[in-house]
């Protein structure tokens, strides 16, 4: 599994959901965070403003995108000077399980009814933010893709499949809708990446997923998380020697490649105890434990519980 898919595949939790949000007439709603996790809007007709609590408002223009890594507080507004009002939260951030066209008018006039509405998809992903995976970690706190930096036709295509299925839902669009949800967050993250890594100052993950030898000691690690890597096996694999790959993964991830496998491992097992039923044995079996007792020991270093009182946390 290449690591943007791995990363996303373990920190999701729970299901994301969406809407289709028509705005009429003058309209001003401020969302509080109330999800762990990230959210995104998309303007298909008309023009808006992103208003976040701190710092200057975003324009946000047709086909624009704007993603939201931390689920911070911000407001919709069809001007930064129209009045703010707090948002009913299923309208906006996509609580409600019911993909349907909806109509809002959020600190509106009724007297503009007919004007042509600002339409939006709006969409909140829940993220299990008690391990954070600094690849998504490191994004900032709001990216902006407007529509005129580059056609993407693979998240338009994606925006307009979702639209299409928001906005008449059929047998099957249940479904369809999560898996276009699912592509639409890597689409986004995708081309965030491919842009930050092809910036002369890119650092981090963006630099990493770029730099030959990194990349294949990443995908190596996801791609077998359980088995006894060495150093010098992971460099055999990226075709360098063992003190070039200690140090540029170092440099560019912040901890030494076995580090990095230690925390991947039990990120992958507190998944497992919380989606699955599986022996305690198993669990540590999968993520290359030969002893459930050192395995229980390592879990508790990583997220400070045992195993067992972890699985049955809320």
């Amino acid at each position: 599994m290449d690591v943007l898919s791995d990363v996303i595949t373990a920190m999701r939790i729970g299901r994301a959901r969406s809407l289709r949000v028509e705005h009429h007439g003058p309209f001003a709603g401020r969302l509080p965070t109330t999800v762990p996790g990230a959210g995104f809007h998309v303007v298909l007709q008309g023009t808006c403003w992103l208003v976040p609590r701190h710092g200057a408002p975003v324009p946000l223009e047709s086909g624009d995108v704007a993603f939201l890594r931390h689920g911070s507080e911000f407001g919709i507004a069809d001007h930064p000077s129209t009045p703010m009002a707090d948002a009913p939260v299923p309208t906006l951030v996509g609580a409600s399980i019911k993909h349907e066209h909806t109509r809002t008018a959020l600190a509106g006039n009724s007297r503009h009814a007919e004007a042509t509405p600002t339409v939006m998809l709006c969409g909140a992903y829940l993220l299990d933010e008690s391990r954070p995976h600094p690849l998504l970690q490191e994004l900032p706190e709001l990216i902006h893709l407007p529509a005129r930096q580059g056609h993407r036709p693979e998240l338009r295509s994606a925006i307009e499949l979702l639209n299409s299925e928001l906005k008449q839902p059929r047998e099957g669009s249940d479904a369809v809708v999560r898996a276009l949800l699912d592509m639409l967050l890597l689409y986004i993250l995708r081309t965030w990446h491919d842009a930050e890594s092809n910036h002369h100052k890119a650092a981090g993950w963006a630099a990493a997923l770029r730099d030959p030898a990194t990349a294949s000691a990443l995908q190596a690690i996801h791609a077998d998380p359980s088995r006894q890597w060495t150093v010098g096996e992971l460099a055999a694999h990226a075709g360098v020697s063992r003190a070039a790959l200690a140090r540029r993964f170092t440099t560019l991830l912040g901890r030494p490649p076995l580090s990095y496998l230690t925390w991947w491992r039990m990120t992958i097992a507190a998944r497992l105890l919380r989606e699955s039923d599986a022996p305690l044995a198993t669990v540590a079996s999968s993520v290359g434990y030969t002893s459930e007792f050192a395995f229980a020991n390592a879990f508790k270093r990583a997220h400070g519980t045992a195993p067992g009182r972890y699985r049955r946390q809320p």
